[in-house]
Formats: structure tokens, sequence, C-alpha cells
């Protein structure tokens, strides 16, 4: 079992930029794929972002790409998504999930296993 936690998440304006973080107990995040989601009030779940088990392959949300960007640190066994230039339309419940049988480009709830509980990002206008 992975038992995963965001943090980071909180207020900002538009314009304004926040990171992240999803850290794990249980198990280290170095098996797994790491992915974000996000689900806005009203409206369904939708991937964000995810990145691969080294780190170096990531893939994006056509609409998010050029601000988002996730990142991983092995040494402190978390994961990031950093967001720039946020508008209110980023306002959501973001989360992150790990998937240890996925590729990085899976971009389905489905096809991930464990999930955090969420943190909450809102961006005023």
């Amino acid at each position: 079992q992975v038992h995963l936690v965001e943090s980071g998440g909180g207020l900002v304006q538009t314009g304004g930029s926040l990171r992240l973080s999803c850290s794990a107990s249980g198990r280290t995040l170095s098996g797994f794929i790491i992915a974000w989601f996000r689900q806005a009030p009203g409206k369904e779940r939708e991937f964000v972002a995810s990145i691969s088990r080294s780190g170096g392959l990531t893939n994006y949300a056509n609409s998010l790409k050029g601000r988002f960007a996730a990142s991983r640190d092995d040494a402190k066994d978390t994961v990031y998504l950093q967001m720039n230039t946020l508008k209110p339309e980023d306002t959501a419940v973001y989360y992150c999930a790990a998937s240890s049988k996925s590729v990085v480009s899976a971009a389905l709830g489905s096809e991930y296993d464990y999930w955090g509980q969420g943190t909450q990002v809102t961006v005023s206008s």
C-alpha cells in the first residue's frame, strides 16, 4: 500500500505561482509513475501531468503545457507540480496518483492505483 499526501495548495492571485508536493508513506515513490489530476466544482476530474519513474519523461495536458511542470526529487522522495501564471480556471482540488504498471502517457484515472486526499488550489481574479 502507498499512502500519498499532497501539500502546497492555497489561495493565490491571478498570475501567481504555486508548487504542489506529493509525498508518500508505506513505500518509496521511486517505483511509480506519478500523475497529477484536478477536479473543479461541478466538473469531471481531468489529467494535468505525469512523470516517469526516472523523472526524465513528462506528459502534460495540452492546455497546460508551458505553464505547469512536473518534477521529482528522489532524495526527498517527493514529486512536485510547479504551476505558473495561474488563472481562475485553474481553481480545483489537485490530486496526485501513483501507478506501478502504467507508462508516463497514462492520462486516465483508472490507470492509477493510489490516490492522495487532494489539496485545494484557489486562484482569485
